[in-house]
């Protein structure tokens, strides 16, 4: 399926807002709701839409801390890691990366105890390094074809 510039409109139009209606979109990319509902369905059968999310505040849920999280593993311990990290609550985001480090973790927590007593737990697997993040400059900055000339799938 060719991503064009139309369907770019829709991409950026739903990642502004995916609760945006099919008319609403509609008017802002020059198409009827019919239209726009059919050219959704094509990207999500191509495996283009993954889904669609709400973004929740983690500081208003109870959360005072986000960092992010490297993980050296030890010998042999890599694979037990990777099964057990899905059942990290604290873990929102977890990438096995290359380098010095294997696996990088964006976090959540309440505070600098929870913090320590989730450092004591990933400790087992290997040597962890913590970063604590300030603030986000950029955050879901949305997917645009301005780097691309055309995809094809």
């Amino acid at each position: 399926m060719k991503v064009d510039t139309t369907n770019w409109e829709i991409l950026k139009c739903l990642q502004q807002n995916a609760r945006l209606s099919n008319a609403e979109i509609g008017r802002k990319v020059g198409l009827s709701s019919p239209a726009v509902a059919e050219r959704i369905k094509k990207m999500e059968d191509y495996g283009i839409l993954n889904g669609y999310v709400a973004k929740v505040s983690y500081t208003k849920t109870g959360y005072q801390l986000k960092a992010m999280i490297t993980l050296r593993a030890f010998m042999g311990r890599l694979k037990p890691f990777l099964v057990k990290v899905s059942d990290f609550d604290e873990v929102m985001n977890c990438y096995r990366i290359t380098g010095n480090e294997n696996i990088i973790m964006e976090v959540i927590l309440r505070d600098q105890i929870h913090l320590q007593e989730f450092i004591d737990r990933l400790i087992t697997y290997g040597e962890v390094k913590t970063h604590i993040i300030l603030s986000n400059l950029i955050e879901s900055s949305p997917i645009t074809n301005k780097a691309l000339r055309r995809v094809e799938i």
